[in-house]
């Protein structure tokens, strides 16, 4: 078959298509490629190849999902193309000249130029493997193009996949002392195999002039005037440079707290709340997207119920603050007493601190159903003159039910059952967990101590607390596990991490204090339901809980291992000594008992760990397209559908859909029977130090009770969060940043 033009750019387009996919399978293309010609005898390469993109993509069907392949193969030659004209040359033809010239023109970092010489770049740049390009499906490479290459100052991109991957690569592994380019080159064959991907954060800013690499912070705010406004200053300089923010309001009085012994005076946490909210709107991430920011708030606070209803469509609208994300912060005792219908109290934790000389979110219950919390909740609830107010538990869940339906939030955090299994007990505190409610590290307040002038210097000093960062990066499974290098994977993804923690250039001091600390990492996992399809297993099944639990067991064994091989070469982190990976604690919590288990805690005591906290299960829905997988640890929405664009509709298609993996694959988000995913997500969570972005999907005719009883069995069954509750009748706003 022939078709009637003259390009031998576009000639050669076809011949691949036809080498690759055969000729008979593109022959709709050609045939439509023919009428295009026609009605357009001027048109240009470009054109032509945008028009065949939309062509191609409409073909994608059910059972003809090989289109979405042909569309990328056409979008990748108009890449190429519009390249090749912009640097004179082939693509991926001089790798050290492109570097070069990108940092000459101020879009790449020179540290690319500094760290690596002409040689280094020159090798490197034999590593590069075009062939990987075709790994994406149209979507993915679209997605990636689009969002993550490096751009000129007028929005063009300026940059190949594969350099993206190895400048990223490049950039992670620039002070490594020995056998640098090596692990440059494990990095990028990690990458560029889509089997990881790194953090949104990471994936946008490696190698380039500005921006940080971390997914997203964590702060405590202070019960006092300069601390809530320095705590707004410091969130809205980290949204500046790209970062989503949790915030723990659990410590500002309530309403109608006293201010300064005058009773009454306080506004409680709505107008501090309202503030953040502006910032969220204000400070946007140069200029790309708004600012995007969870706060949380404790159920044993007089402002809950305020609380609550901050993101709801109805009521007083001096009262909302439509743009925060909320979360729950729920101890055992409290969910016991919802089980029994029993009373709840709450309490202004200012009056609370005044009268009982202690905080009442500073303790946690260290067994179930026995504990400090618990203790000292029954002393307030006993005092005959701690002010309080009283509810049935029940009311107050039915508030955050209705919440949950109407806005998808709050997000659900289990205090207790948190600090029981914090590895890093010794030394702090876990309050809340950030924007996507997969970190769990210790926190704690700012304290603002005095300003002075010094020098004709103004000099402000503060007691430093405890401001969490989160370093991210996910196991594509879909790939990984069928490739079988998990073992070889997980080495360079934890080093890659590591690394993170010391690039970085965080404009908080508090929180690179933090980062340096514990040297948190989060090591988390997508295409959950694709390697179920891949392994023929159903989501409603044991099978499916007991996978997770011997996956996620292997993948904790492998981090944990690669951790400590990693504390043997560059030393442990600064607060080891006494946690819970010293003491061996965190094995016997975790119940690890075989021979292996038991060897690897003999290392860790004896090595040490490079990272105070490990892993965590992060939502990651648009790097999991880029990777052309499943997101996260959820079911799909459908195996096929229409998402809508601006001038077109994009089929989108599970990962390797066929008539083998499509009765895996029909068992859709809101089909699937979610007390299966409870299950599921209990197994893994059993093996991820700290937690899980996990969404419940329900439908909008979903009983309370029904609900209720999966947020039950989720704390019971010892899952620490949860995330969206996604009901169909639900718009949900997606975090980008702790994509990975």
């Amino acid at each position: 078959m022939t078709i009637n033009i003259k390009s031998t750019i576009i000639d050669q387009l076809i011949n691949s298509l036809q080498s690759e996919f055969g000729e008979e399978k593109i022959a709709p293309l050609l045939k439509s490629s023919d009428r295009w010609i026609e009605r357009h005898p001027e048109g240009k390469d470009a054109e032509w190849a945008k028009a065949m993109v939309l062509e191609a993509i409409s073909f994608v069907a059910e059972d003809e999902t090989y289109w979405t392949f042909v569309a990328s193969r056409i979008f990748l030659h108009e890449v190429y193309v519009a390249e090749a004209q912009q640097r004179g040359e082939k693509v991926y033809a001089d790798f050290a000249k492109h570097v070069e010239s990108l940092v000459d023109k101020g879009l790449y970092s020179p540290v690319l130029t500094e760290k690596y010489s002409k040689e280094d770049l020159q090798t490197l740049g034999q590593i590069i493997e075009p062939e990987r390009d075709k790994l994406f499906t149209y979507i993915g490479l679209k997605t990636f193009v689009d969002r993550y290459v490096a751009v000129d100052f007028s929005k063009k991109p300026v940059e190949l996949p594969q350099e993206r991957w190895l400048v990223i690569a490049m950039t992670l592994m620039q002070d490594e002392t020995e056998n640098r380019l090596e692990k440059v080159s494990e990095s990028y064959w990690a990458m560029s195999n889509l089997y990881m991907t790194v953090a949104t954060p990471t994936l946008s800013n490696a190698g380039k002039p500005h921006g940080q690499l971390s997914s997203c912070f964590i702060d405590t705010v202070d019960d006092s005037l300069q601390g809530i406004y320095d705590s707004n200053t410091d969130v809205a300089n980290l949204s500046k440079y790209g970062g989503g923010i949790g915030v723990y309001m659990g410590k500002v009085r309530s309403r109608g707290s006293a201010i300064r012994g005058f009773k009454g005076a306080s506004s409680g946490v709505l107008p501090w709340i309202k503030q953040l909210n502006n910032t969220a709107v204000s400070v946007d991430q140069l200029g790309q997207r708004q600012g995007a920011i969870a706060v949380y708030l404790d159920v044993f606070h007089k402002d809950i119920f305020t609380f609550l209803d901050l993101k709801l469509n109805n009521g007083d609208e001096r009262m909302r603050a439509h743009d925060i994300f909320t979360g729950v912060c729920l101890p055992d005792i409290y969910m016991e007493q919802v089980e029994k219908r029993g009373e709840w109290h709450m309490f202004d934790p200012h009056e609370v601190r005044e009268v009982m000389g202690y905080s009442l979110e500073d303790y946690y219950d260290e067994t179930r159903r026995n504990g400090s919390f618990r203790e000292k909740y029954e002393e307030c609830v006993n005092h005959p003159t701690l002010s309080r107010e009283t509810v049935p538990a029940i009311e107050l869940m039915k508030r955050i039910l209705r919440s949950q339906l109407e806005t998808g939030v709050p997000f659900m955090f289990y205090r207790d059952e948190v600090n029981r299994a914090n590895a890093n007990k010794h030394a702090g505190m876990i309050y809340s967990s950030n924007l996507c409610s997969e970190i769990a590290q210790n926190m704690s307040a700012t304290e603002f101590e005095s300003v002075t002038l010094e020098d004709d210097v103004i000099v402000s000093r503060s007691k430093p607390g405890d401001f969490v960062v989160c370093n991210l990066s996910s196991i594509n499974l879909g790939r990984a596990v069928p490739a079988n290098v998990l073992e070889r994977l997980i080495k360079v993804q934890v080093r890659m991490l590591d690394n993170v923690i010391d690039l970085n250039k965080i404009p908080v001091v508090q929180a690179a204090r933090t980062n340096s600390r514990y040297r948190g990492i989060g090591l988390g996992t997508f295409g959950w339901h694709h390697l179920l399809a891949l392994k023929n297993i159903q989501w409603e099944s044991d099978e499916a809980v007991d996978f997770a639990d011997e996956l996620y067991e292997k993948v904790a064994y492998l981090t944990i291992s690669a951790s400590m091989e990693l504390a043997k070469e560059k030393g442990a982190y600064p607060l080891f000594e006494g946690s819970d990976w010293h003491t061996g604690d965190y094995f016997d919590y975790k119940e690890y008992k075989s021979k292996e288990w038991q060897e690897l805690r003999s290392e860790v005591a004896e090595n040490g760990m490079r990272n105070g906290y490990l892993m965590a299960v992060a939502p990651n829905s648009s790097t999991s397209v880029i990777a052309g997988s499943t997101a996260s640890i959820d079911p799909i929405f459908k195996p096929f559908f229409h998402e809508e664009k601006k001038d077109y509709k994009l089929p989108t298609v599970a990962p390797d859909l066929n008539h083998n993996t499509y009765d895996i694959y029909r068992r859709s988000a809101y089909i699937v029977d979610q007390r299966w995913s409870v299950k599921q997500n209990a197994a893994r969570q059993r093996h991820i130090d700290q937690s899980i972005s996990f969404n419940i999907y329900v439908p909008n005719t979903i009983r309370a009770s029904v609900l209720l009883d999966l947020h039950v069995q989720a704390w019971k069954s010892g899952m620490k969060t949860s995330y969206y509750t996604r009901s169909s009748a639900t718009d949900i706003a997606e975090c980008e940043w702790c994509h990975s």
